[in-house]
């Protein structure tokens, strides 16, 4: 999980927990689908994130709706979302939250 360093890193995290994986009812963040959270002074941001199959059928999908979450935040200028396989995702980056919510706990 991502901890938070200023404000607009808090909102924005709050906004990708509103955005959920169209396969799993369970949000992005706490399927542990964000690797990295970038924001510059000017207030761009880099969300760094996978997929939980890297041939997700919905992936461009997802790649959009991360992107209209974080514009929706205020302050933010600029979203750039990069998709990575590196580490590749497994059960085990979930949160308990999202385990819990799937029955896994």
């Amino acid at each position: 999980m991502i901890e938070p360093k200023s404000d607009i890193e808090k909102d924005i995290l709050l906004a990708l927990q509103q955005v959920f994986d169209p396969e799993v009812p369970v949000n992005i963040y706490e399927l542990g689908l964000i690797y990295g959270l970038e924001v510059d002074k000017a207030n761009n941001v880099v969300v760094t994130m996978t997929l939980t199959a890297p041939n997700c059928p919905m992936a461009d999908q997802l790649v959009e709706d991360v992107k209209r979450a974080v514009e929706d935040v205020p302050k933010v200028a600029d979203v750039d979302v990069k998709i990575v396989f590196e580490p590749e995702w497994s059960m085990k980056m979930m949160s308990e939250a999202a385990l819990l919510e799937l029955g896994l706990l």
